[in-house]
């Protein structure tokens, strides 16, 4: 997988960037989910019908290239919020920074951003391409409303990563295993 080149290519890397690399890959993950929700070809208002703001949570996320999903992964990042635009786009709001959860700022690269599937409002499921020069990845993530989800919608999510290519090893349950989640869902302060 190369970058696409020419005029859509970013005419700066993050190196060159005035702002903290922390901070421009949240700003690119944005930009890139707004960019992808607003051109999409069919049904491009599921995203926002009846969609109202609330609280989400990171339920699963899943790899082809381990480490960036493992623990302190650099794409190990989790979903707060999700608000609908005005102009068909989404809004992610991401917990990064607590004293238990850290947010890696190692530039990864070029990335592309589609929402893979979108469930009656419940959950969402978001597919990340990234054209890093040395290990292109792909990344999937499932967010839902609730931190409780039904073992077929998780099995279901299983099957799409395994589908797209990620090894079971490389699928993580989040509600199982991170700190970072268990507290949230507790109402404990992360501060």
């Amino acid at each position: 997988m190369e970058p696409p080149s020419g005029k859509d290519s970013l005419p700066v890397t993050i190196e060159e960037s005035v702002l903290s690399p922390a901070r421009m890959k949240l700003l690119l993950l944005c930009l890139g989910l707004i960019l992808v929700c607003a051109q999409q070809e069919e049904n491009n208002d599921v995203a926002i019908r009846n969609f109202d703001i609330s609280k989400w949570y990171s339920i699963f996320v899943a790899s082809d290239l381990e480490e960036k999903v493992e623990e302190n992964g650099s794409m190990r990042i989790f979903v707060e919020l999700i608000y609908a635009l005005d102009n068909s786009s989404l809004y992610f709001k991401f917990q990064t920074n607590s004293e238990l959860c850290s947010f890696s700022s190692i530039d990864d690269g070029y990335n592309v951003f589609r929402i893979s599937q979108f469930g009656d409002s419940t959950y969402i499921i978001v597919y990340l391409a990234n054209f890093n020069k040395d290990r292109p990845y792909q990344v999937l993530e499932f967010y839902a409303r609730e931190p409780d989800v039904s073992p077929e919608l998780k099995e279901e999510f299983v099957e799409i990563a395994q589908r797209q290519g990620i090894v079971k090893e490389n699928i993580i349950d989040l509600t199982k295993i991170d700190r970072c989640f268990q507290i949230r869902g507790s109402g404990v302060s992360q501060a």
